[in-house]
């Protein structure tokens, strides 16, 4: 069964029993959450944590199996991350992944030696021998390769039961001990019946079932509040964004009004943006809701301010400053809740070695003053953006909130480049919200990564009527991503971009040009600062 993950012993312990978990570890491969995603896709629990994690943690954590990354390294190399010898006995399943196998064989006595030849990229694959992992597939299949090293020698008990060109123990099998290499990705698209490889994996040979569905983790998520926070009172800082109004949904609907969200509007939202939170939160779902206006705040602090760097700075300062204030307004509490999702604990597992407990001991949370002593609660830490989205949804919340689009923190003060004014906010609000409208009315905004304005700090030659005009551009950006860390731009249909343009510069006064960011990251950025 699902659960969020246990509190540490100082506090109320979890009634509930560890799910049914695969657990990876991560050797440095960019591809480490995506084998999570696809093991969740399977409706089995996964989790994270570092290469050298003990043997005896994870003798704890109970894991119905365990998979090794991938990763950049080579398994001789000199500071190359290797994982405790001692997981070798566990008796548990273990799949190695591509640099995974190739450690795997290295230190159970198999040889692996730098490739005459790389492999990057589309390979055939051929199966020679039964294996578990292969169930259901046939004897040639299409993977995606990406490395230098290969395996000349396989481990004593292991054989080989899959070759590529380039790799002649491109998959080996101990049955009896249950380990099993890899040379290939499964969890990449490239690789069309990988999804099939990772459940022979996690189904056949781990013996999980499929007990890691959204609706067990709600469940269990408002029983393991309730026990948690007992009788005492909750803060959360409501953005508006997707994580924090989900995490209010799923603690609000666990422990009702002892739940308050301290809402900051610092003057650099979008249109009509404080007044719908207001709306669905405090009016349509009855919370308890504290509104703190600081726009005068905000502003007076960015008064010509131009340096991307130092606006961010400040709208964070100014934010801990404000929402300091607001929380002894609001009343005393003993936790502090936050939005804090699973891609966020992966960062810190790379660094601290150790995803945090749900609930811990916290004196300066997110750059909180360290006399706000709260203890934080982070209900959504075992969830991926995507289920996060499900959760929302199936707690009622408006689709324009949880399908809504990525909002930077610092607001529209990053859209507008150069001195952030009340004139130059108005103008890019406008700008925005007809970019919102018309991809609304074309049925492509929920499809669509992101899309926005951005005002330039440039003004134009324009000719409005019978005048001459002096004015504002308007740059639109549109990108498609899977997760932020590359993205294209989109190619959006004439008619709409004649549209936006005519819109804008119609009804937001004082713009009377508009241009189009066709521009991929890398080399550029989503926002432009």
């Amino acid at each position: 069964m699902s659960r969020l993950p246990k509190p540490q012993p100082k506090r109320t312990q979890s009634r509930l029993a560890i799910p049914e978990n695969i657990v990876i570890l991560d050797f440095g491969s960019q591809y480490t959450q995506v084998i999570a995603r696809r093991i969740r896709e399977c409706q089995v629990f996964s989790q994270i944590l570092r290469f050298d994690t003990p043997a005896a943690k994870l003798r704890a954590l109970k894991p119905h199996g365990l998979i090794l990354s991938g990763g950049p390294a080579s398994v001789y190399g000199k500071a190359a991350p290797h994982c405790d010898p001692a997981i070798w006995k566990l008796g548990i399943p273990v799949l190695g992944i591509c640099y995974g196998m190739q450690l795997m064989a290295h230190q159970l006595g198999g040889r692996v030696e730098k490739g005459d030849k790389r492999e990057y990229g589309h390979a055939e694959l051929e199966i020679t021998g039964d294996s578990p992992l292969f169930a259901k597939l046939d004897s040639r299949q299409k993977v995606w390769m990406s490395h230098g090293d290969k395996m000349t020698k396989v481990p004593d008990g292991f054989r080989p039961v899959a070759h590529s060109q380039n790799s002649p123990y491109a998959a080996i099998a101990n049955s009896r001990r249950r380990l099993f290499g890899i040379q290939f990705h499964p969890e990449v698209h490239h690789t069309p019946n990988g999804k099939q490889i990772v459940s022979n994996f996690v189904h056949g040979v781990c013996d999980c079932g499929r007990n890691w569905t959204i609706k067990s983790f709600i469940d269990h998520a408002i029983e393991e509040i309730r026990g948690v926070v007992g009788t005492d009172r909750v803060i959360l800082g409501l953005s508006g964004g997707v994580d924090s109004s989900v995490a209010a949904a799923l603690i609000h609907k666990a422990i009702g009004d002892q739940l308050t969200c301290v809402f900051v509007n610092n003057g650099l939202l979008r249109k009509s943006e404080a007044e719908g939170v207001r709306e669905v939160f405090g009016k349509n779902r009855h919370m308890k809701l504290h509104y703190e206006d600081a726009t005068g705040v905000f502003l007076r602090k960015l008064r010509g301010v131009t340096n991307p760097e130092r606006k961010r700075k400040i709208i964070g300062r100014a934010f801990v400053e404000v929402f300091q204030k607001a929380t002894k307004k609001a009343g005393a509490a003993r936790f502090l809740a936050q939005g804090t999702t699973y891609p966020d604990v992966i960062e810190s597992v790379s660094i601290a070695g150790n995803p945090a407990a749900m609930i811990k001991s916290h004196h300066n949370v997110g750059g909180l003053p360290k006399n706000m002593k709260f203890e934080l609660l982070e209900p959504l830490r075992a969830l991926f953006k995507d289920e996060v989205r499900e959760v929302g949804a199936q707690l009622g919340l408006p689709r324009e909130i949880v399908w809504r689009q990525p909002f930077p923190g610092p607001g529209l003060a990053v859209r507008i480049l150069g001195a952030v004014s009340p004139e130059r906010l108005r103008i890019l609000r406008e700008a925005d919200w007809v970019v919102i409208d018309e991809m609304k009315k074309a049925d492509l905004y929920y499809k669509v990564w992101q899309t926005f304005a951005v005002l330039l700090p440039v003004k134009t030659v324009g000719v409005m009527g019978d005048e001459r005009t002096y004015d504002n551009v308007i740059a639109i950006r549109a990108v498609e991503s899977v997760d932020g860390m590359t993205a294209d731009w989109v190619r959006l249909p004439y008619d709409l971009l004649a549209r936006l343009s005519t819109r804008i510069i119609n009804e937001v006064k004082g713009v009377n040009r508009v241009c189009l960011d066709i521009s991929s990251k890398p080399p550029s950025t989503i926002e432009w600062e």
